[in-house]
């Protein structure tokens, strides 16, 4: 009997071992799997990114012409560049605190029934489609939406970035960073939230006992210890912000000159939208060619953003290590 146990246990150690082998191989499968996607989808587009670079030159990075009827016609993404980078600029600037302070409220302020409503409504929103939210917003977000732009230009019109000289709110890099806002806010929002629940509630107690407020005890204890994952989350809706299309399409007019200043004037663009807008209209496999390099240069400021995140997240855990 004393020999049974211990050949029962081996038995069950082995199959525990053989669970954990077979474990581990399926998720490194699905990891190389994932890494040959990805780099199948970036050797596909580079290589038709090749021929247009071979006829356009760098122009098409630097220049903002799009002219598909000249002899020979000219193609430039530099205004739907600036465009997206302008668009993620005024979606970070109203979604990141408009998520801190939510985050902030579920976690510390408000009632556990409250809480878990509040995280089922986050969570419920960013799975709401992209499209669902372009029709949102074109019916009922931009008539408001108009009027705020209005008094922006109101009462701060002397700021070059709130001037509009033509009177035309439809339309504007405003709305479109507005209704990107909305689409990050619920990623940014249910990120924070769960970093900031990981904080070590030994240091909140310790930081209420020595009479912090609650502003003192988040400035110096709770922020500071999740800032990798909030930072980590902020550029996660930094990466869908960069590559949506078809709810900025909706609020956006296209226009491909470069608007540097004016967030209030109609006209703007992004890589995404321009892809969406002009593929219905391509004439033959060259403009093909030519609006799949633009996703290729869009892909890898995608991917530059989140390799940044990725080395910001790794800098602040080694700073709070």
């Amino acid at each position: 009997m004393a020999t049974d146990t211990p050949m029962r246990d081996l038995s069950g150690s082995k199959k525990a071992h053989r669970g954990d082998r077979i474990f581990n191989r399926t998720i490194t499968g699905a990891a190389f799997t994932s890494l040959l996607v990805l780099a199948g989808i970036t050797i596909f587009l580079g290589a038709q990114t090749i021929p247009v670079l071979q006829d356009q030159g760098l122009s098409f990075l630097t220049t903002t012409v799009w002219d598909t009827t000249g002899v020979p016609p000219e193609y430039g993404i530099a205004g739907m560049l600036y465009g997206s980078l302008l668009l993620a600029v005024i979606a970070l600037v109203i979604a990141v605190p408009v998520s801190l302070f939510l985050a902030v409220f579920m976690v510390f302020m408000a009632p556990a029934k409250l809480s878990k409503i509040l995280t089922n409504l986050i969570d419920l929103m960013a799975a709401i489609p992209s499209v669902i939210i372009g029709l949102w917003a074109f019916y009922v977000l931009v008539p408001p939406a108009e009027e705020w732009q209005q008094l922006l230009n109101q009462y701060l019109g002397w700021i070059p970035l709130f001037a509009n000289d033509s009177g035309n709110f439809s339309g504007t890099p405003f709305m479109a960073g507005l209704v990107l806002a909305i689409m990050m806010i619920p990623i940014v929002t249910s990120i924070t939230a769960e970093v900031l629940k990981r904080t070590p509630p030994e240091l909140i107690n310790a930081a209420e006992s020595l009479g912090c407020s609650m502003w003192t005890m988040l400035r110096y204890v709770a922020l500071p210890f999740g800032r990798g994952g909030i930072v980590g989350g902020i550029m996660l809706g930094l990466g869908r912000a960069l590559g949506e299309t078809i709810a900025v399409f909706f609020v956006l007019k296209i226009v491909f000159d470069i608007n540097f200043f004016n967030i209030l004037e109609s006209g703007g663009g992004s890589v995404a939208t321009l892809i969406v807008s002009k593929f219905g209209e391509t004439n033959g496999e060259f403009e093909v060619q030519v609006l799949l390099a633009a996703g290729f240069f869009l892909f890898l400021g995608t991917l530059f953003v989140n390799a940044l995140a990725n080395l910001i997240v790794r800098r602040t855990e080694r700073l709070r290590s």
